[in-house]
């Protein structure tokens, strides 16, 4: 992936962000649809994955047949709302290697504060996917970011389902090498740091902990 940015416009992906995005979905349904939205916005972000080729037997003939090459990709979740973005990529790729970063804004000064880390080994031989259903501010994003480069990431991508301009500026300024595949770029940021239309806080609408 080359572009900085991809937002998917199709027309699956807007009904149901739709749909999530009213204040009366149930949390069962944000995540329900959730899954969903992830399962068509990770088709999307693994288009250009490293590929070889494989012999096999088909049951006419045998044929070299295209297969993903190289290490298990590894999929991370920025907790803990990325959590609700694992499971519609591991039902596209059930092999892949999972890891967790733990980041939390400090309401003050809205910067991230890390409290876990822990990932699949050798991610530099691995295509590694970062999830996270909101880039807002981008800081706990580019933290996290900075966290899988240190521990030797070098194909990083990016998804989530909303992404702020604020947060997309700053994952740019931060990390230009980092493709963002998101559903859409909303209006903007309020004096909160949350994302204006949005949907509200997502791991408080995915575990109705309000």
């Amino acid at each position: 992936m080359s572009e900085h940015l991809t937002v998917v416009d199709h027309p699956l992906v807007q009904h149901k962000l739709t749909l999530m995005r009213d204040k009366g979905a149930s949390s069962a349904e944000f995540r329900r649809l959730l899954h969903e939205i992830t399962l068509l916005l990770a088709y999307e972000i693994t288009r250009e994955m490293p590929m070889t080729t494989r012999a096999i037997e088909t049951p006419m003939e045998e044929m070299d047949a295209p297969i993903l090459a190289g290490k298990k990709l590894a999929l991370v979740s920025i907790l803990r709302a990325g959590n609700g973005m694992l499971d519609g990529v591991l039902e596209l790729i059930p092999s892949a290697r999972v890891g967790f970063v733990g980041l939390y804004r400090d309401e003050a000064t809205l910067k991230p504060v890390q409290y876990y880390f822990k990932v699949p080994e050798g991610l530099n031989n691995r295509v590694v996917i970062v999830v996270d259903p909101m880039l807002a501010t981008g800081n706990s994003s580019a933290a996290a970011i900075d966290l899988l480069k240190q521990a030797g990431a070098t194909d990083i991508r990016f998804l989530c389902l909303l992404a702020a301009p604020e947060g997309v500026a700053r994952m740019k300024e931060a990390h230009p090498d980092v493709p963002i595949v998101t559903a859409s770029i909303d209006r903007g940021l309020n004096s909160k740091g949350y994302i204006m239309p949005g949907l509200g806080d997502a791991g408080d609408r995915m575990f109705g902990t309000k």
